[in-house]
């Protein structure tokens, strides 16, 4: 069984920023990484589930023309926006997944920290709905905790070979640390993109 909202509504009632996504070395460390590993300067337009508070939102916004994030609790949402409300570039909708997908094609799919409080047969319907909004030159990022966490039906490790079985795309970059991994699977046969992009 996947973790219910409720668990989430207990975090975000207690702090705005639960998992201290602002304060730790550690969360700067990794963002700067998560975007370092994107093969591309620029994305038409993204997608970002499962966004919190808007942390790793604020800097994919610099990297892309349009960015969509969502979260499925209503404190992350409003938290989401006021971070975010200086790029009109961006839009953060509440709703949970994969019931709630949004219509459209994404170049970018961001999986971020969160597809281990899925199921595995759960996270493998979102995979369908990634693959099937993905453009034909498309990215997906995924970085997940490593170690294990109380109640979550998977760890970081199982969540990426979920991916890797289920997206049926060439994986382009992996970057494994003690507490994490964090890989790229691209329909771009060329992997990273040299051209500059016009900013």
């Amino acid at each position: 069984m996947s973790i219910s909202g409720e668990y989430f509504d207990d975090l975000f009632a207690n702090s705005d920023d639960p998992w201290a996504f602002r304060t730790r070395w550690y969360e700067h460390r990794k963002r700067d990484l998560t975007l370092a590993m994107l093969p591309r300067q620029r994305y038409a337009r993204a997608f970002e589930p499962g966004c919190a508070n808007g942390e790793l939102s604020l800097r994919l916004a610099q990297r892309c023309d349009a960015l969509l994030c969502m979260d499925m609790n209503a404190r992350a949402v409003t938290l989401a926006r006021e971070r975010l409300s200086a790029h009109p570039h961006v839009e953060v909708l509440g709703g949970c997944l994969p019931q709630d997908w949004p219509a459209g094609a994404f170049d970018l799919v961001v999986i971020s920290e969160w597809a281990y409080y899925l199921t595995p047969e759960a996270f493998a319907e979102i995979i369908e709905r990634v693959r099937e909004s993905l453009t034909p030159d498309g990215t997906v990022l995924a970085c997940h905790w490593l170690h294990p966490i109380e109640g979550c039906p998977m760890d970081g490790r199982d969540v990426h070979q979920v991916l890797a079985r289920h997206l049926a795309m060439e994986r382009t970059i992996r970057h494994e640390e003690r507490d994490f991994l964090l890989e790229v699977w691209s329909k771009d046969p060329r992997g990273i993109d040299l051209a500059e992009a016009v900013l």
